[in-house]
């Protein structure tokens, strides 16, 4: 089943996402809120669809964020071969920041302060 409250968040965030892609082009709302705003994103889709723990949720999402985060350290774009695939460009990134993993903690950190109020 559907969590209908998640998955309304969780298009809506993605609009916004879309919005900032498409028509921010500055040095901190392109690049930290967006990555502020995508932890959320994604924690909103995983509880659309998957009745688990706040906690656990958070976790796994700001794990898979750090480990999105290290890969692009790597270059695994790169490696993969999938340097000329805007999608690929797009979704796993290019360029390891430190302050993207700030980003997500924070994205995570209100989601929990966000739960606990609710």
């Amino acid at each position: 089943m559907i969590n209908r409250h998640y998955f309304l968040a969780a298009v809506l965030l993605f609009a916004i996402e879309v919005l900032i892609a498409l028509y921010m082009h500055d040095r901190f709302v392109r690049p930290y809120m967006g990555d502020f705003l995508v932890v959320i994103l994604i924690y909103c889709v995983v509880r659309a669809f998957v009745d688990a723990s706040v906690l656990k949720t958070a976790l796994f999402v700001l794990l898979f964020s750090y480990t999105i985060e290290v890969l692009q350290y790597f270059q695994i774009v790169q490696r993969l071969g999938l340097q000329h695939v805007a999608v690929a460009r797009i979704v796993i990134g290019t360029s390891f920041e430190w302050g993207d993993l700030l980003a997500y903690t924070g994205g995570v950190l209100l989601v929990l302060l966000l739960e606990k109020q609710f």
